[in-house]
């Protein structure tokens, strides 16, 4: 069964009644857990708080693309009540995502809200050019744990025309390199890898995560840009990568870190801590595993990254609604969740937004 998506009025809150996720049957929660309707425990939260960004990067967004309103935006009282009631339904890890989220002018009293919450794990992703030695200190002192920078290329000229930005790769060494300071471990860099583009210095890649020692996950290219410019022929698939990289290095298969893990992990020989990460979300979906959901910063429940559904929260949320109640549409929102992306069936369709207004 499908959903139509939920229309929204001009003033940015929900037409009434149409938001409102399809009712889960009354036992979909179990001892403290959210579960979806093909009987998967969702564990993890990707909580989206702005999407706006610094760069806008070809697989990501158009050089036209326009932000959300602010105040369709929530605020951080809300984003910290999405993740305290999820935390009540069993959700052990959360991510603050973007857009760029270094840009969320509220992120320390966010990640102090966070740290303060029963989750295992607290982590960010970041393009890294905001980072700083004390912005890092004081994130790590707020119960911050882990950070993922991007970087989709080791060359400048690659790395401008990417971002559309005057950037370089000293940007995110630099960025490690106070990371590391601050305490962080491990330390994640992901590059979109892209045919004709940058998929020529995949080994060069791995270098990098022997001699930064980082966890360098190369990411198949994934139907998400607003400018809808995505080609299967330009994928490079998880194979054509290995091949690449055991042409100049041997590399040792360490399996995905746990049973939800999205990248297929492999470690050099001889000590070296660095390793490499292949996150094959095209050739090897790995979506009979997934434990996420997302919530993007206007306050929409996405409960898969290839939703045609998204259900408004922000109503409840703006009401001061109850624990009770946004549990119950959690719940229900979750249920729709789809058995997998289908990016290779041939009904395929891209999500109407784009990974800066999802979150990623």
């Amino acid at each position: 069964m499908t959903y139509a998506l939920p229309i929204f009025d001009p003033a940015g809150e929900s037409t009434p009644g149409e938001s409102m996720p399809p009712r889960a049957p009354d036992d979909a929660t179990r001892s403290n857990a959210l579960f979806d309707a093909y009987g998967r425990v969702i564990r993890d939260l990707r909580l989206s708080v702005t999407d706006r960004c610094n760069y806008r990067c070809i697989y990501c967004m158009d050089p036209d693309h326009r932000y959300l309103p602010k105040q369709q935006l929530l605020s951080v009282d809300q984003y910290l009540t999405i993740a305290r009631v999820c935390a009540d339904l069993g959700v052990r890890k959360v991510r603050v995502t973007g857009g760029e989220p270094t840009l969320y002018p509220h992120l320390q009293t966010l990640l102090e809200g966070l740290g303060r919450l029963p989750f295992d794990d607290v982590a960010m992703t970041t393009n890294g050019s905001l980072l700083t030695a004390d912005r890092a200190a004081r994130w790590r002192a707020a119960g911050l744990h882990r950070i993922t920078m991007s970087l989709d290329s080791l060359r400048a000229d690659r790395v401008a025309a990417i971002t559309r930005q005057s950037v370089d790769a000293t940007t995110v060494t630099r960025a490690i390199a106070v990371a590391r300071e601050a305490g962080f471990d491990p330390i994640k860099v992901n590059a979109v890898v892209m045919r004709s583009i940058n998929d020529d210095e995949l080994a060069d890649f791995a270098d990098f995560a022997r001699e930064y020692e980082i966890d360098m996950r190369l990411i198949e290219w994934m139907p998400l840009d607003s400018g809808r410019t995505w080609d299967r022929e330009r994928v490079v698939t998880a194979d054509e990568m290995l091949a690449a990289i055991r042409a100049r290095h041997d590399l040792v298969p360490l399996g995905r870190d746990d049973a939800h893990g999205t990248s297929l992990n492999f470690g050099f020989p001889g000590g070296s801590r660095g390793r490499l990460g292949i996150i094959a979300s095209v050739t090897r979906p790995f979506c009979g595993a997934c434990s996420r959901l997302r919530t993007t910063a206007d306050g929409k429940v996405r409960p898969c990254l290839f939703s045609h559904e998204e259900w408004n929260l922000r109503p409840l949320l703006r009401r001061h609604a109850d624990d009770d109640e946004i549990t119950r549409f959690l719940v229900d929102a979750m249920w729709t969740k789809q058995a997998g992306h289908g990016i290779g069936d041939a009904t395929f369709a891209p999500p109407a937004r784009g990974m800066s207004a999802i979150g990623g």
